[in-house]
């Protein structure tokens, strides 16, 4: 048991050194930086050189979250494609790992295929409206 605790004592020992950090970089700024005269104009906020005008969070548009989530399968698609590639070309020895490893990647992508035709009819890569 003591050997087990004994592993962690390098972690906590970090993350105690991590807090004291912290907590005296904010202690230090607060002590020793400099103080000057607040102002309404001072404390507003500052958007690209314009006034804050209107409300701070509109809604948006469900277009933008459906590009969101097309852009994630299609992220993931190449994230799964490029080991698979790697993978193939070690695999090419026996002839029923090649038909599987291929095989699955033929159906992934049928599968992602499909959801591109869909969110084409469903106009999802239509920036107009």
């Amino acid at each position: 048991m003591d050997s087990q605790i004994r592993e962690y004592v390098p972690v906590l020992l970090l993350a105690l050194f991590a807090t004291l950090f912290a907590a005296g970089t904010l202690i230090a700024s607060k002590l020793f930086g400099y103080r000057s005269k607040r102002s309404k104009i001072k404390d507003t906020a500052y958007e690209c050189g314009m006034l804050p005008i209107g409300e701070g969070n509109t809604r948006m548009s469900v277009k933008f979250y459906l590009v969101a989530m097309l852009f994630i399968l299609f992220d993931i698609e190449v994230v799964f494609l490029y080991p698979w590639a790697v993978v193939y070309r070690e695999m090419l020895g026996s002839e029923a790992t090649r038909n599987l490893i291929f095989f699955s990647m033929v159906s992934f992508l049928g599968i992602l295929f499909v959801g591109y035709i869909y969110a084409l009819k469903k106009r999802a890569f239509d920036w107009k409206q």
